[in-house]
């Protein structure tokens, strides 16, 4: 029984070339690299790198990498460590807003900020091609507003938000902030200006579009090195230095003291390879991956009757396709192509797949609970081949054939 990969959005194999530059640093160069002797001083200087080649990548300076576990950790940062440090400045229950296509990354910290009664949220709706409309978002802003957290590419749907003109949006919501400051008799000017930031969960995006900090009027950003071809348990906050953060993790004076804890050399040095390897590749890729994924849907399309696709073709990540076999368990076609072809897929997101929970993302939609179940995410990788996508094409309309039946 061949095995064939298709859920590259929960996770991406190690690409040759990272395995490659990072392996020395598990055995021949394993030094902590806080450590002053020579060993440790080789191990920093190797970080030190792989701090400039990320920041490199997002435009930024390399004093703003902030490493750490993975984009969970890195988005828990961005949301208790900002709130935090704002409360602690005399903004009292801080506002945020958020959107309900977030992956639990987002969600789930935002929930426990409002339990413990830490901060305000907006949950903003999406429309029914799964976008944040910029209205809703405008409306939604307040006097006391201090972050936008919306995410870059749904892990689900593989919807591309509208980051560029979001980014937009809030430089000039702290325009206007500053001229009504300035406006102000100078003894009322007690305090300055509440700032609007601006953090994108971009785990999804990285392969494909352009994390350009500027281009984008970014203020933070999390991601995930194994999405991208690099190792697991690294990752990144990118947060420029004016976003004022508290640390979650205590014990040392790593990470510009914002988070504790001996580097993980090899996987930072892994991640900034992977950098490396998305900006080099970044159009050949997003070339071979538009072409198979679209390959794929038009054939589902012609040979499975009675399909919805969640995925909006023109406006998402070219390795995303979503779609509802109405009528079938997507669990159950997902174990049957797994155990009778070899073929690996997914029903959302794999951090939820040990959940009965139908997925807020597609219900967002406005698609009905039978339909959510019934639906599978397909997320292809730059390795993956229309020879693979045939393989997959002769089993699984027989498949959903049979629990239609």
């Amino acid at each position: 029984m061949s095995k064939i990969y298709f859920d590259h959005s929960a996770t991406t194999p190690t690409d040759p070339e990272v395995l490659s530059a990072i392996l020395p640093y598990f055995s021949e160069k394993f030094a902590n690299a806080s450590s002053v002797h020579g060993y440790g001083q080789e191990a920093a200087l190797a970080v030190d790198q792989a701090r400039a080649t990320t920041a490199q990548f997002f435009n930024v300076s390399p004093s703003e990498v902030l490493f750490c576990s993975g984009a969970t950790e890195a988005n828990n940062l961005a949301l208790f460590g900002l709130v935090k440090a704002l409360s602690g400045n005399g903004i009292n229950k801080p506002h945020i807003i958020t959107s309900i296509l977030e992956h639990d990354a987002i969600l789930e910290p935002c929930k426990q900020l409002e339990l413990q009664g830490l901060a305000e949220l907006t949950y903003l709706p999406v429309n029914g091609r799964g976008l944040v409309e910029l209205e809703a978002l405008q409306s939604a802003i307040q006097d006391n507003t201090v972050l936008v957290s919306i995410v870059y590419v749904s892990s689900e749907l593989g919807t591309l938000q509208p980051i560029k003109q979001i980014g937009r949006l809030i430089e000039k919501v702290n325009e206007q902030r500053f001229k009504a400051w300035q406006a102000l008799p100078t003894g009322k000017r007690l305090k300055p200006a509440t700032k609007l930031y601006f953090h994108t969960d971009a785990t999804q995006a990285i392969n494909f579009f352009t994390t350009d900090f500027a281009e984008l009027k970014l203020d933070m950003l999390s991601l995930s090195a194994h999405k991208i071809y690099g190792p697991k348990g690294v990752g990144a906050l990118i947060a420029r230095q004016s976003v004022p953060l508290l640390p979650l993790i205590y014990g040392g004076h790593h990470e510009r003291n914002l988070r504790s804890g001996t580097i993980n050399v090899p996987g930072v040095l892994g991640l900034a390879k992977a950098l490396e390897i998305v900006q080099r590749d970044q159009e050949q890729n997003n070339q071979h991956l538009t072409e198979l994924r679209n390959y794929f849907v038009s054939r589902v399309q012609k040979e499975i009757p009675n399909i919805i696709l969640n995925t909006d073709l023109d406006n998402s990540s070219p390795a995303h396709a979503h779609l509802s076999f109405t009528g079938a368990s997507g669990e159950s076609i997902l174990m049957a192509l797994a155990m009778e072809a070899g073929i690996a897929v997914s029903t959302g997101s794999a951090c939820a797949n040990n959940t009965s929970k139908v997925s807020s993302a597609i219900l967002a939609l406005g698609l009905s609970d039978s339909t959510a179940r019934s639906s599978l995410r397909f997320t292809f990788g730059k390795n993956n081949t229309r020879s693979e996508v045939d393989l997959l094409l002769k089993v699984l309309p027989d498949i959903v054939a049979k629990f239609r039946a």
